[in-house]
């Protein structure tokens, strides 16, 4: 055996060693994202706009203690937080009722203003009825018209496949044409100025109020509804075949479950429980319908029900953090900061909710391999 032939025979005794490296996998298994997720998101959206915070000369951790205190720091401030959270409540909870079954509501916003139109509707043409009749018929007419507008998704989608994104978005704007007509139109106030708007409400047309607060009956319509969407969706045959067809629609359709019938109830909830909304911004806060009455509660409404991962109680707090955020924003414009930085955090809250929910259905396998 030469000196070559020796070497090889002792290379192939010697053992070889073995590296490994790292590779992102698609995990079937994970059906469910962490419950940690939210939170992560929520701290990472806070990094990121806290280096454009510093970007503008400002010191982040001052900003947001101005946010907090702004919003939860007095008495004023927390009432008018959740001022701010009783439409967020309201509009969160029907897309939540929607999304349940896989059925995305981004029609919200529409749903919203078509049920304010309704409760004005009742002022104008109904003036003279006494105050609880005022406010009970009131909230049906706004339930009846964000149900309806509710139904104009629904049908499209469970009888010509329309995708219901596409339809809801659009009603949106149909909407808010439609409240341009009313409010520079038949329903504008010959006393208003020339401001487009309704007349103002009267005080048998409005929601009672906390003591000399604006904080109104609307919190209760939003605590009571999100007892009842838990009460049925744990407790009731309709809440189970729920359950059922968002997780596995093939299985609920062989087992009889008639999924397009469910569809429309879902979306006559959830436009109805967002024409509710409406009324109540418009009988308990603004008191006149007018150009503009939401400031984007539909599509800020989305981002609470992700956040809160359709989860009742979660819906409650996190209502309440994006009303917050809403009233913290308005105080940082003292100290030389634009209100629209709440809007920064609320997108970059929603961009980390879904880049966290779709890394959460990867794993990371370590793969060795010869050195």
């Amino acid at each position: 055996m030469n000196q070559e032939e020796t070497l090889v025979a002792e290379a192939a005794i010697i053992p070889k060693k073995k590296g490994f490296r790292f590779r992102f996998e698609l995990d079937s298994t994970r059906t469910k994202t962490p419950w940690w997720t939210p939170f992560v998101s929520i701290l990472a959206a806070l990094i990121l706009c806290a280096i454009f915070i510093a970007a503008n000369g400002m010191n982040p951790l001052t900003v947001y203690e101005k946010m907090f205190r702004g919003a939860f720091g007095s008495s004023y401030g927390f009432t008018e937080t959740l001022v701010k959270a009783i439409p967020l409540l309201l509009c969160g909870l029907g897309i939540a009722v929607a999304y349940r079954i896989s059925v995305w509501n981004i029609g919200a916003e529409g749903q919203f203003i078509v049920g304010a139109m309704g409760a004005t509707a009742v002022t104008i043409y109904l003036p003279g009825l006494p105050h609880i009749a005022s406010i009970i018929v009131m909230v049906i007419f706004s339930i009846a018209a964000g149900a309806l507008w509710g139904l104009f998704t629904a049908i499209p989608r469970t009888h010509f496949q329309v995708n219901e994104l596409i339809t809801s978005l659009m009603l949106n704007y149909v909407a808010l044409l439609a409240l341009d007509y009313v409010v520079f139109g038949p329903w504008k106030d010959p006393k208003g100025f020339n401001f487009p708007g309704s007349p103002m409400f009267t005080a048998a047309q409005s929601l009672p109020v906390l003591g000399t607060s604006r904080l109104h009956l609307g919190l209760i319509f939003g605590l009571v509804a999100v007892a009842l969407y838990f009460l049925m969706i744990r407790y009731t045959r309709w809440g189970y075949e729920l359950r059922l067809i968002g997780a596995n629609p093939t299985a609920a359709r062989y087992a009889g479950i008639p999924i397009k019938k469910h569809i429309i109830i879902v979306m006559l909830i959830s436009g109805g429980l967002a024409g509710l909304a409406g009324m109540a911004e418009v009988s308990g806060v603004t008191h006149k319908l007018m150009q503009g009455i939401s400031p984007g509660y539909g599509y800020t409404a989305i981002i609470v029900a992700w956040l809160a991962k359709l989860n009742p109680v979660g819906i409650i707090i996190s209502s309440v953090l994006f009303g917050g955020l809403i009233v913290g924003g308005y105080s940082v414009q003292t100290i030389g900061l634009p209100s629209s930085i709440s809007q920064m955090l609320q997108g970059a809250i929603l961009f980390f909710l879904i880049a966290g929910d779709q890394i959460a259905k990867f794993r990371i396998r370590r793969i060795e391999k010869e050195a």
